[in-house]
């Protein structure tokens, strides 16, 4: 029988504590409402905040009150303001401005020399959050009395908030020895370690913090999560081959995921994923400036495909698909749509391009942009990346940079694919390239893609020989019509990404074909 795993780590707080994990990182928490308003919602978020903070600050000790009035005393900081109002000035949407106001704060802590300086990061980090709950209407949840909270660092509000008479501990990934939290867990006897490095754990798995000796103990099975080696530019396409055509071609045939709820169902050793469209995670503008609920479910889909690749699409908003709290934006209102999008309003690209970037550690993530139309929307957008990877190397936070392709749905780009060097694989979505080909508004589709197919089929044959032998998948509802499939191969397609629903048929047909679409002998 396997032993436990015990992991080193520093002794924060004395003492030990067993009880289920609680990890910090979920992705399920409620969906958020929309913000909405301007700096007057600001203000009143603000002012929400301070009263939960008096409601925490009152009874308790000389020490807790000390934290709490400094995050008060923050909350008050005309600057602060003063700064959040100065990019709302520059037409940032409020949300944004009070994220990207905080995190300036958080970055400059984080890179101070001092380490009690930088243990006041975190204390900054709590703040914008319950600001940015307030304006959403998601307070930050409690966890369970007697659990050991498990992740990277813990807010002070969210420590003095809970109940810690039933036991429970502390174990972080990080943390620090000098920050609040840890002076919290030592006035009230609560074991704590931190700098455990990024351990495996699942919601209620047994957890033991032994602060005494600066250790956790985990359960057989457990491990320390290792830095993942860079991965091949052709991660999009690599993976065990399960599936081929009846003269012996390999296939691979990967699935589309929508919704969060959906990833539980995905089966690692079944496929894995060739597009998650990622607006369908991000119900409001707060979700979109949420770093850390955008990272949660990105590492639970890296984490439930296992070694199966994942690819996920950045957010395909405007147009059709408004995001909530952003529709009176003037880039909105002008009609863009995707990578544009991104570039014109380049807070919301920033938050979920380093949401990508550390969740690339957890798995074989490629990342995909949406609706691109020119080859230096790309570049901009690979510029962005590197951008916000130096950032989070400077706060020496865990990430890498995962290949960068681009969807292929607009007409000119499909017809010019040779000019996209810098895009490291293309998947086509049909259903756009449908619509933009047929002139179709988007309630006319069912009725004009029947007709429209001859059309699109003969594109895609010619874009897939303008790919100059990159990695080339196809994505959209014709991926999933056994009908196309003939066509489909014939064209070099090899990589189908479809619908959960519709890979039985697909895989039967697949299997029932050559692998220039012809049926095989006997079918």
């Amino acid at each position: 029988m396997a032993e436990p795993l015990r992991l080193k780590a520093k002794s924060a707080s004395p003492g030990i504590a067993s009880g289920p994990a609680f990890l910090a990182e979920r992705p399920d928490a409620a969906p958020a409402s929309p913000a909405v308003g301007g700096y007057s919602a600001l203000e009143k978020a603000i002012d929400i905040s301070i009263g939960e903070l008096e409601h925490l600050a009152d009874g308790a000790d000389a020490e807790s009150r000390d934290i709490i009035d400094f995050q008060i005393e923050v909350l008050r900081d005309p600057t602060i303001a003063e700064a959040t109002g100065a990019r709302m000035e520059a037409d940032e949407n409020v949300v944004f401005a009070w994220v990207a106001t905080l995190d300036a704060y958080i970055g400059e802590l984080e890179a101070a020399d001092e380490e009690q300086m930088r243990a006041r990061a975190v204390d900054i980090l709590d703040i914008k959050n319950r600001v940015l709950g307030a304006l959403a209407g998601t307070p930050i949840a409690d966890f369970p009395p007697g659990s050991v909270f498990v992740g990277k660092d813990m807010e002070p509000s969210r420590f003095l908030a809970h109940d810690w008479s039933k036991g429970g501990g502390i174990a972080l990934f990080a943390g620090s020895t000098a920050g609040h939290v840890a002076l919290l867990a030592r006035a009230k006897s609560v074991p704590m370690v931190v700098g455990t490095g990024r351990f495996s754990a699942a919601d209620g798995d047994p957890v033991r913090v032994d602060g005494d000796a600066g250790a956790v103990i985990l359960k057989a099975g457990g491990m320390l999560i290792p830095a993942p080696a860079q991965a091949p530019a052709s991660d999009t396409q690599t993976g065990s081959i399960e599936l081929r055509t009846a003269d012996g071609v390999p296939i691979l045939l990967s699935i589309n995921i929508n919704d969060p709820a959906e990833i539980d169902a995905l089966d690692p050793a079944t496929a894995g994923v060739g597009l998650m469209r990622s607006e369908f995670s991000v119900a409001s503008v707060a979700d979109a400036a949420n770093e850390e609920r955008q990272l949660a479910i990105y590492r639970r889909v890296l984490e439930q495909a296992g070694d199966r690749p994942v690819i996920i699409r950045m957010l395909d908003i405007g147009g059709d698909k408004p995001l909530a709290g952003l529709e009176d934006l003037p880039a909105l209102a002008s009609g863009l749509r995707g990578i544009r999008l991104l570039l014109a309003r380049p807070e919301i690209a920033r938050v979920q391009a380093r949401a990508l970037l550390r969740a690339a550690v957890f798995g074989r993530l490629s990342v995909m942009l949406p609706m691109v139309t020119f080859p230096d929307e790309i570049d901009r957008m690979r510029e962005l990346f590197r951008e916000e990877a130096e950032k989070l190397g400077r706060r020496a936070i865990p990430h890498r940079m995962p290949p960068i392709g681009m969807m292929v749905e607009v007409p000119s780009a499909a017809l010019m694919l040779d000019a996209f060097g810098s895009a490291a694989f293309f998947s086509f979505g049909t259903n756009d390239l449908t619509q933009y080909l047929a002139a179709s508004a988007r309630d006319d589709m069912d009725a004009d893609a029947g007709m429209a197919a001859p059309a699109v089929l003969r594109l895609l044959a010619q874009a897939v020989k303008l790919s100059a032998g990159k990695p080339v998948s196809i994505c959209g509802d014709m991926a999933g019509d056994p009908s196309y499939l003939p066509r489909l191969l014939a064209a070099g397609l090899r990589h189908f990404s479809v619908a959960p629903a519709r890979r039985p048929a697909i895989r039967s047909a697949i299997i029932g074909l050559n692998a220039d679409g012809t049926r095989a002998a006997g079918e």
